[in-house]
């Protein structure tokens, strides 16, 4: 690949310089300056002034395969991740069978590694075998086959004494425990946040307590095993006054939490829309304040999309029969800069440093003599989501407009363009 963007504002996460050229041989940023003249054989793609970061990255997606390939696919997965500006992404173990072993990690990167994408799949193995949480898996063949964190997804690890013996194991090689909190019990039958919302619809609520007990508990299990733990998709304030209590002791804790909770709360589903039954599921306005707060200050250390796709026959359904999630490999980063005011800057921090940084990975830097692992977007430029490129369109968004538009990745030697 011989490329040449031009005209185009480097954001670090930091800073937005001024309008510069970019060159790009062999996958290889080889010089960064006001005005470069095109050499034969290069691609010239002149940005108009748009911005260039460091790729973003995606945790926590589900991707579907192996088993579940009607609802997505390795190939649709990447072709939505570059859709949405992600150069890498880290999918769930929940797929049939799970990412329970050193082969399915194999398999899933193998696979990954055959599309011709710049986007990179990294798998998240499962914490316990099959993501039943009554064994532990087999963490350290999973780790050394290349997996970069432990989590049984949307599957919360509900027996305490196994997550308290993953992060023992885990500390031998430093590995990252990852875990949703959701106390199934509490939550059993929810269907929406619990609040004057659900009790209007006449829909049972899941209580904040269910998600706020569980942080309260693998906070104290991280307490006394040690070890690095991550808690996947918070969306209550309470859960980041515990979060930010646990940090201010010392204890090796970060937290993410959904584009979808940063940018409503549970108002939006008065017309029953199944689109919008989501998990963990959006909260009062308040809880949505205290998560956009605690972006700006740092509690929350990255955002994701929450990907989760679903065929048709699972959502178009009467509200409490409709599954849990949607797809937001494509909207993530529109959607934030749309209905919140957290600055571009801090954004393109959330969604590109900060997740490699928690899950070791090398963070691409945009200077010279490194790789060429970045996304061009145009901040204030709007878009119409119409189209999905992955295989499922359980979205409340298709159909609208957004700011933010993405206008293609560069990764692995590999260029995607709008």
């Amino acid at each position: 690949m011989q490329l040449l963007i031009k005209n185009v504002r480097i954001n670090d996460g930091l800073t937005v310089q001024k309008p510069a050229d970019l060159l790009i041989r062999n996958g290889i940023i080889t010089e960064i300056a006001a005005d470069i003249s095109p050499a034969t054989g290069v691609e010239v793609w002149d940005t108009g002034g748009a911005c260039v970061s460091p790729g973003w990255f995606d945790t926590g997606v589900q991707i579907c395969d192996p088993g579940f390939e009607h609802r997505e696919d390795i190939q649709s997965a990447l072709s939505a991740a570059a859709g949405g500006g992600f150069t890498g992404i880290a999918c769930f173990a929940n797929t049939s069978p799970a990412i329970h072993s050193k082969s399915e990690v194999l398999y899933v990167k193998n696979k990954a590694q055959s599309y011709e994408s710049p986007v990179e799949i990294h798998p998240l193995g499962a914490v316990s075998q099959n993501c039943d949480g009554k064994d532990l898996a087999e963490l350290t063949d999973m780790h050394h086959a290349g997996a970069v964190a432990f989590s049984d997804g949307y599957r919360a690890v509900q027996d305490a004494g196994l997550l308290l013996r993953a992060l023992q194991y885990a500390r031998a090689f430093n590995g990252l425990i990852m875990n949703r909190p959701h106390h199934k019990t509490i939550a059993a039958g929810g269907q929406m946040h619990e609040g004057v919302m659900s009790t209007s619809l006449g829909l049972k609520g899941i209580p904040a307590l269910a998600e706020e007990l569980m942080v309260q508990r693998d906070l104290s299990l991280l307490e006394y095993a040690g070890g690095r733990l991550h808690i996947h998709l918070v969306s209550t304030a309470k859960s980041i006054d515990l979060i930010r209590n646990a940090r201010s002791r010392g204890l090796a804790v970060t937290c993410s939490v959904a584009a979808i909770n940063l940018c409503f709360s549970d108002g939006v589903m008065a017309d029953f829309d199944s689109n919008w039954k989501v998990m963990p599921p959006l909260r009062s306005h308040p809880d949505t304040e205290a998560l956009r707060t605690a972006v700006l200050d740092g509690t929350v250390d990255l955002i994701c999309s929450s990907h989760t796709p679903w065929n048709e026959e699972a959502k178009n359904l009467e509200f409490p029969y409709a599954e849990f999630g949607m797809t937001g490999l494509e909207t993530a980063f529109s959607l934030c800069l749309t209905h919140t005011d957290i600055p571009v800057e801090v954004l393109v921090s959330k969604f590109s440093m900060a997740p490699r940084n928690i899950l070791g990975l090398p963070a691409p830097a945009l200077k010279k003599g490194e790789k060429a692992n970045l996304t061009v977007f145009d901040p204030e430029a709007t878009w119409k989501y119409s189209i999905s490129a992955s295989k499922s369109a359980n979205s409340p968004f298709l159909g609208t407009e957004m700011k933010g538009k993405v206008l293609g990745v560069v990764n692995q030697n590999r260029i995607f363009r709008r």
